[in-house]
């Protein structure tokens, strides 16, 4: 198994960094992004990168704003998308003293 001790890419600048083009599958979720087993996220993305792909994340992005899921480009393979650990609804809870 290859360990990558790097964040996984977030950005165009991270892209250019690792000297990638194009991602392969582009990650987007509504968690933030948390490169530690206890996420789905992380697990997920680790192991397509084990397998020799390359993937970025898009975390927590606006959905009123359709540039934010074209931050990283267009992927070679996919979009994947999860709610992460938090129901999205739970997110939309107010709290009123």
């Amino acid at each position: 198994m290859i360990v990558n001790k790097e964040f996984l890419p977030i950005s165009k600048e991270d892209m250019k960094k690792r000297n990638i083009d194009q991602l392969d599958f582009i990650i987007i979720t509504g968690d933030a992004y948390v490169d530690h087993p206890s996420f789905g996220t992380a697990i997920i993305a680790r192991v397509l990168e084990n397998e020799g792909f390359t993937v970025g994340i898009i975390a927590q992005p606006d959905w009123n704003n359709v540039d934010e899921f074209r931050r990283l480009g267009k992927p070679k393979l996919g979009f994947l998308v999860n709610s992460g650990n938090i129901d999205s609804m739970v997110n939309h809870v107010r709290h009123v003293a």
